[in-house]
């Protein structure tokens, strides 16, 4: 950005300021110097007079004298002169983490996919990534390529979040959560944006993941594991296809959590023509209006699960179900989300029958129960034999 002036910078004040913004690293390395990004983004904010700024070394003998020697930046904005130390806003909590300014007029970026698109995409499955620390390959995000596809994954042992996009290009790698924090906000913001995988340098069959933008370039190594075989826990059939307001059912759980004695709130769900949610201690329902294609089905759900699956889907959304005991599919544009039930008693019911169930042992009779019932057979018999004689005589004469 910007053009250079000797050994300093020239460039527009909006236009490093929008770069400063986007950056995700908490220290800045500008012309050799490293500065707080924070600090010298809110000093450029308030910075007036002039919409271009000017970046040099200080090395006039003033300048040095006043700091004995130190290494200081000369900032000219308009009217408005200072001096930055180096090392300017940087404590010792800051985290050392870099990024660097470079002077690049006319940076090219071609574009191959949607910074919108992809800052959606990573919102969706972003949530879903497991925060327990014992497992670091659920930490991650999986970026999968191919076949004109390109796939974002994340799964936390409950939920499993699938988007896919349109991209040409091919590779695979997993980025974890914490190092793309902060990414979708800063690709909302950009206008070309260019998506890439390269060989690592530091192992042999290791992969990065490269995000270009007209202005920053983002770079992360895929870290070392296998991701679960997540194509098998999406459910292939639905008994039962719900066409729902996710606004109408997100204010309709809202209601329901204000019932709850505690912080985890079941919800159940009743699909019928309908969806009645309802709190499993009848402490309330709400009946909401749905398109309903097949038979009737209930199942439980962790409301918090439930609230969040919505707001990452947005708008209307087709919620899909097979039974009470199998995973909630929820599926909008290019978007799965696999959300697995709570088990209630109904759920367990059928199973619980089929390895429970024993023969009811029979009575005992008492013994003049047995009499009588002897008596009662040879009477019978005795009844019977001439009826059985004669239909054999019949039988023999015709």
């Amino acid at each position: 950005m910007g053009k250079r002036s000797g050994n300093g910078l020239v460039a527009h004040k909006a236009t490093l300021v929008n770069a400063l913004s986007r950056a995700l690293s908490e220290r800045v390395v500008l012309l050799d110097y490293t500065i707080g990004r924070r600090g010298l983004l809110g000093y450029l904010k308030a910075l007036a007079g002039s919409n271009i700024v000017k970046i040099v070394p200080a090395s006039d003998s003033a300048s040095e004298t006043q700091t004995n020697g130190q290494k200081r930046l000369k900032v000219t904005c308009g009217a408005n002169t200072s001096y930055l130390e180096d090392s300017a806003w940087i404590g010792e909590k800051t985290p050392l983490t870099l990024c660097e300014v470079r002077i690049s007029p006319n940076r090219t970026v071609k574009p191959n996919i949607g910074g919108l698109e992809l800052s959606e995409a990573l919102n969706r499955v972003l949530p879903f990534t497991a925060k327990e620390d014992n497992r670091p390959v659920l930490q991650c995000v999986l970026f999968k390529a191919g076949e004109g596809k390109l796939t974002l994954v994340s799964a936390d042992g409950f939920r499993l979040a699938v988007v896919t996009l349109d991209y040409d290009g091919e590779g695979e790698a997993l980025i974890l959560r914490d190092d793309l924090r902060g990414i979708a906000n800063a690709l909302r913001k950009a206008h070309r944006v260019n998506l890439s995988f390269e060989a690592s340098g530091e192992s042999l069959d290791g992969m990065s993941l490269v995000i270009d933008t007209e202005i920053t370039r983002y770079k992360w190594r895929g870290a070392d594991g296998q991701f679960p075989d997540y194509e098998k826990l999406i459910p292939a059939e639905a008994n039962v296809t719900a066409h729902l307001d996710t606004v109408e059912a997100g204010k309709a759980i809202a209601s329901l959590k204000v019932l709850a004695d505690s912080k985890s709130y079941p919800i159940d769900l009743h699909l019928n023509g309908g969806i009645v949610m309802s709190s499993p201690d009848d402490k309330g329902e709400v009946i909401m209006p749905a398109d309903i294609e097949g038979g009737e089905v209930r199942v439980r759900i962790d409301g918090a699960y439930l609230a969040e699956a919505l707001r990452a889907c947005g708008g209307m959304v087709d919620f899909k179900l097979t039974d009470s005991k199998s995973p909630v599919l929820f599926v909008v544009d290019g978007y799965q989300l696999v959300v697995m039930p709570m088990l209630t008693s109904e759920s367990q019911k059928p199973e619980d029958k089929a390895e429970t169930t024993e023969p009811e042992p029979e009575a005992e009779d008492t013994e003049a129960e047995q009499a009588e019932a002897v008596a009662e057979a040879e009477a019978v018999v005795k009844a019977e034999k001439p009826k059985r004689s004669r239909k054999k005589e019949k039988v023999a004469v015709a």
